[in-house]
């Protein structure tokens, strides 16, 4: 795969490339797309190119992004726009399809793409990392179909490259944890709705508010089941009777805390059983 530096300098060629012409980055305000739209910000310098930030600002993430995801682009030299789309009923996955993250994705940059031919750009980078490759992300695949380009990804960048850089060049979140979409807090099959997944985004927020890094409540029915790092369960447990309680008055009426801790994805790993099951 090569030394981080070589991988460094392939992505920086890359960038350099694509920014002989405007270009649009996906932007979430974490720390891959952060990444990317401060390298494609400093690039254009030479060209005179422009490069936009775009948030899909999604009723499936949590409202707090917005407001922090402006500010890093500001801080990029970007220029910054938000789209609202309303994506349960438009992608089809108000039932929480197992093949829910390739129907939202594509629907989602297909939107992008839509905003992309109004500005008169035909280059569009999100920031898929080398990680997100080797787990389970249907997602990808969307991205792929619609030509959209993955820098890190193509350069070989981890995670921990993508921190590493971000770092480097001074980027206010390259520490900041990973928050996906609030539709991977329930199982598939269930239905999915607005106010079920603002209850999660109020209890994550509150959790975070205690000191605590990851955070997941996943929610199965009327039990709310908390993943954190595994170094915090201490934590959790010394303010247990706070947490239940709080949980609670969301509407719970059991919480529980997962022993294995903080894991990506936990909720795919039914899905995964059965993909190994079947060779695939």
């Amino acid at each position: 795969m090569g030394s981080y530096e070589e991988k460094r300098e392939a992505l920086l060629g890359r960038i350099a490339e694509y920014a002989l012409e405007d270009m649009i980055i996906a932007f979430s305000g974490g720390v891959d797309s952060s990444l990317l739209l401060k390298l494609a910000c400093d690039a254009v310098v030479k060209t005179g190119k422009k490069v936009y930030g775009i948030l899909l600002h999604t009723m499936l993430h949590p409202k707090a992004e917005l407001k922090e995801a402006e500010s890093v682009a500001k801080e990029a030299g970007a220029l910054f726009r938000v789209l609202r789309i309303d994506e349960l009923e438009g992608a089809g996955i108000e039932e929480n399809p197992v093949d829910r993250c390739y129907r939202c994705k594509r629907y989602l940059f297909r939107e992008l793409q839509k905003e992309a031919e109004l500005l008169g750009v035909s280059r569009i980078l999100e920031g898929t990392n080398e990680d997100d490759l080797h787990v389970y992300r249907p997602g990808i695949r969307a991205v792929r179909e619609l030509g959209i380009v993955s820098p890190l990804a193509d350069a070989g960048l981890t995670k921990s490259d993508v921190r590493r850089l971000a770092g480097e060049y001074g980027i206010s979140v390259s520490g900041k944890p990973s928050t996906p979409c609030l539709a991977t807090r329930f199982p598939y099959g269930v239905r999915l709705t607005y106010e079920a997944m603002r209850k999660v985004e109020q209890g994550e927020s509150y959790l975070r508010s205690l000191g605590l890094g990851n955070v997941r409540l996943r929610v199965h029915g009327n039990l709310a089941r908390l993943e954190v790092d595994t170094d915090e369960i201490g934590r959790v447990t010394e303010r247990r009777e706070d947490i239940a309680g709080y949980l609670k008055n969301l509407g719970y009426n059991y919480v529980t805390l997962d022993l294995e801790g903080f894991r990506t994805g936990s909720m795919d790993e039914s899905v995964r059983a059965i993909a190994v099951s079947q060779g695939d």
